[in-house]
């Protein structure tokens, strides 16, 4: 009879232990959105070419790759004015530098930098807007021009332009 009743229990403690797991709620996010729940909208304005050297395509693809970003990896929507969160900036420098000298003064590696200013405005919390400027850049051997290599480059530059403005604003890191 004392085994009956410790049956019992146990059955009663693993049914109570299995309606506790079962009433708990587990949410995951990967995309490292830290969002307020009263943000629904953003705006992308575009993203003019300030640059001395100026790469003709580099504003249009900032422009729609941060537009298709926050598309991808938020649940907001996007909408032409006014939104929640706004992004607006300008692409400040666009600049090809020697890296790595060699003997008689040669450059064995380039760099391409390119750097974007950025107004980030936060209509649900203010204190969270900024405006500052984001740089990326690689670095490629200087046997190469620069025309030559510009079309695999930039899009890695602009994606890792791309990954620290989200950090700085969305996922607010």
């Amino acid at each position: 009879m004392d085994n009956y009743k410790k049956l019992n229990w146990l059955k009663i403690l693993i049914f109570a232990s299995v309606v506790f797991v079962a009433g708990c709620k587990i949410n995951y996010s990967f995309t490292g959105v830290n969002l307020s729940s009263d943000i629904k909208t953003y705006t992308v304005y575009y993203f003019p070419n300030r640059a001395r050297l100026v790469n003709p395509n580099l504003s249009q693809t900032f422009t729609e790759e941060l537009r298709e970003k926050l598309q991808r990896q938020t649940s907001l929507n996007e909408v032409q004015d006014n939104g929640d969160l706004i992004f607006e900036g300008q692409i400040e420098n666009y600049d090809v530098r020697p890296m790595s000298i060699q003997k008689d003064d040669l450059a064995a590696q380039n760099r391409l930098t390119i750097t974007v200013k950025v107004k980030y405005t936060n209509g649900a919390d203010p204190d969270l807007s900024f405006e500052r400027s984001f740089s990326a850049y690689e670095d490629f051997d200087s046997t190469s021009s620069l025309s030559d290599i510009e079309d695999d480059l930039v899009p890695t530059i602009v994606e890792k332009l791309l990954e620290d403005i989200f950090n700085a604003t969305v996922a607010n890191w």
